[in-house]
């Protein structure tokens, strides 16, 4: 305690005794124990206050040892029971976290990782993809303060994300790779990347585009086959020189009947090749016997038409093509949808051909629309125009339920662009999106689906449509969502077939088991999503007796069952409604791909770059005491002694206000029972 306040604690008192000197003492005859007594508790009473306004305190002292961490990531993928036996990682672990010096040194802590990093003491080296620069990156995220070191133990063989021998890691973080498996390079062939359509028309050509790897020193020739549902299609022989360790090979096939075709690349091993998984390689492709025709209508060059010609040719069953609205109504006899893109009064001939022959059409309008014309050459919507233009931002109308919406967001998406004007539907109609103007969201469409009389429409009140399909992009790396939503409104505007009350979304096709879901949306007789019905799917394979019935469980506004503990194979598929006992049924196939098992050798030359960017080295398991002792006798690692001050009142002023209180009742009571008050 500061000898100020002891001053001033000292001086409390001086005060509180002359302040019950004159009051008691001072002139005052009275005589007796009675005065003594109430001295002291009006003495008690001022002192204390008197302690509140002082609030003495005093500094306290804590000391505590801070260890460095010490982070032991083991890669649990499925590459790792490759290159070694189970117990023997986990023994060469579990001497690391043992170790009585490194414990007394570090905080240890035990990190498994294949894509995503989690704390466990357990591994099962089953994990189908390794992300090593993910694993690091939270690592030090985690451990930001202090200094730290990781022991890493992996192959050094990475399936997806960034390059770690780049990462820009903390200067406090210090990584030291334990290399597992062989490091010898042995000559291997490959089947690398292979490109295809997802669609095929019949009786059509479809092209195939494969990549041959080659890792050794020696010439050699082989054979590269492609076959198509086990049948031997297409052969071409592929040679590679001391300088040349990559062909490519292309080819044509026939697309001879409807359905899902598998589709097999295989290239014959090598003489002792110790990695033969590498050496095929499957994918599929469905052969369809339609195609539907869409016509892009405008006056104007603007981004939109080409990101709306590329959502929807995602889908090679579809076709787009971009006309203006000047040419001969001859072009347009084969269109199934036409897209009218800001119409104006170039467009009388296009509505003209419309109004008799009524297909489903999608307008989208916009700044440059020419809303007089348009109010009149149409009677399914009209709109006013005070030729301010404006920006609209997109609101999801959750109970939108035409079509499925699947996990379509508008979550950060642009604002739309166009004039300000009350808009008027003069038939039925439902919106897919509502108005946000200036943070206050509105009663009206800025998308919406106009439906009467078997005649289907679609109106988008906003242009720039091409920043939606951007922000996508940004948000998950991949058009997807957005191209999956345009496919949608495609589907609907082309289907002529009642809606069906039961709908599904599903892939035909799955590299992975771990992507395999199947999506439902069961709606009642009014067409509005159901979210309480029992929705049961199940799930057969082909050509074994694996059989499977279990309920599809509700995602917000769809069920889903998820299938990723299937093994790869072909399997059917039946979705029922138990309310209406309705029925739909599907196929998918799921391709045996692993890249855990395409790389055997270890790739300690990565790992050493890693190590020298970080300050540290690369280990074996045979040169695992030398880390050991490494990490315990640097005094780089060398616990440090730190302290804490707490600076903490000397007396609590609850209970000095609670002492006042009782001084002050006590003296009060006291006075009265004597009768000097």
């Amino acid at each position: 305690m500061e000898i100020r306040t002891v001053l001033l604690i000292i001086l409390a008192a001086i005060v509180a005794l002359t302040i019950v000197f004159y009051q008691y003492f001072y002139k005052n005859q009275r005589k007796g124990t009675l005065k003594t007594f109430l001295a002291g508790l009006r003495f008690l009473t001022l002192f204390c206050t008197l302690l509140i306004l002082i609030n003495p305190k005093f500094t306290k002292q804590e000391y505590f040892i801070e260890k460095s961490n010490l982070i032991v990531l083991v890669d649990d993928s499925f590459s790792m029971q490759e290159s070694s036996e189970k117990a023997v990682v986990t023994g060469q672990v579990m001497k690391v976290i043992e170790n009585e010096a490194l414990n007394e040194r570090f905080s240890m802590h035990q990190y498994a990782f294949g894509v995503e990093i989690v704390e466990t003491d357990s591994l099962s080296f089953q994990k189908k993809n390794t992300d090593i620069a993910n694993a690091l990156l939270k690592t030090d995220e985690i451990f930001s303060s202090n200094s730290n070191t990781v022991v890493l133990f992996t192959d050094g063989n990475q399936t997806l994300g960034r390059d770690y021998t780049y990462l820009d890691l903390s200067k406090t973080l210090s990584v030291n790779p334990v290399v597992i498996g062989d490091t010898t390079a042995y000559e291997d062939i490959s089947i690398g990347l292979v490109n295809t359509n997802t669609y095929a028309f019949l009786k059509n050509k479809f092209p195939i585009e494969a990549t041959i790897l080659y890792q050794g020193a020696r010439p050699v020739s082989k054979m590269v086959t492609i076959s198509m549902n086990g049948k031997s299609i297409y052969r071409e022989n592929v040679s590679f020189g001391t300088n040349e360790n990559s062909k490519t090979i292309n080819a044509l096939l026939e697309a001879e009947s409807v359905g899902i075709k598998s589709i097999k690349i295989e290239v014959q091993e090598l003489a002792n090749e110790r990695n033969k998984f590498n050496n095929k390689k499957e994918t599929a492709i469905e052969v369809i016997d339609e195609k539907t025709n869409i016509t892009i209508v405008s006056d104007i060059l603007h981004p939109d038409i080409g990101a709306l010609k590329k959502s929807i040719e995602v889908n090679e069953q579809r076709s787009v093509n971009i006309l203006k609205p000047t040419v001969s109504v001859d072009r347009f006899e084969d269109t199934d949808v036409f897209i009218l893109y800001q119409p104006d009064r170039t467009f009388r001939n296009i509505y003209n051909y419309l109004s008799k022959t009524k297909p489903s059409t999608f307008t989208i309008t916009g700044t440059k629309t020419d809303w007089g014309f348009v109010n009149n050459a149409q009677q399914s919507f009209s709109k006013e125009n005070f030729n301010q233009s404006e920006e609209i931002l997109p609101v999801l109308n959750n109970a939108f339920d035409i079509f499925g919406l699947s996990d379509f967001s508008v979550t950060d998406f642009p604002p739309l662009q166009n004039n300000l004007g009350d808009i008027t539907l003069k038939k039925n109609a439902e919106a897919i999106l509502f108005q946000n103007i200036r943070g206050i969201t509105l009663d009206k469409p800025l998308f919406t689906i106009i439906a009467e009389n078997k005649q289907k429409e679609a109106v988008l009140f906003g242009e720039n449509l091409w920043k939606w399909r951007a922000q996508v992009y940004r948000n998950s790396k991949s058009f997807k969502s957005f191209d999956d939503f345009i496919g949608r409104l495609m589907i609907y505007l082309t289907s002529n077939n009642q809606r069906s009350r039961l709908e599904l979304d599903f892939d035909f096709v799955y590299d992975d088991s771990s992507v395999a879901k199947v999506r439902a949306s069961y709606f009642d007789e009014s067409y509005v999503f159901d979210p309480n019905s029992n929705i049961n799917i199940e799930v057969k394979g082909q050509g074994n007796n694996f059989s499977r019935e279990s309920p599809m469980l509700l995602k917000g506004s769809f069920f889903e069952a998820d299938l990723s503990d299937l093994e790869a194979g072909e399997y059917t598929f039946k979705v029922t409604a138990q309310k209406e006992n309705l029925k739909r049924s599907g196929s998918f196939k799921i391709l045996d791909f692993n890249p855990e098992k395409q790389l055997i050798s270890a790739n300690h030359k990565k790992l050493q770059q890693l190590a020298e960017s970080t300050n540290a080295k690369v280990y074996f398991p045979n040169t695992l005491d030398s880390l050991i002792e490494v990490l315990s006798t640097s005094e780089q690692y060398v616990p440090v002694q730190k302290s804490k001050q707490n600076v903490v009142s000397l007396i609590d002023f609850r209970v000095l206000l609670g002492f006042i209180a009782l001084t002050l009742a006590l003296e009060w009571i006291v006075r009265k029972y004597n009768g000097l008050i």
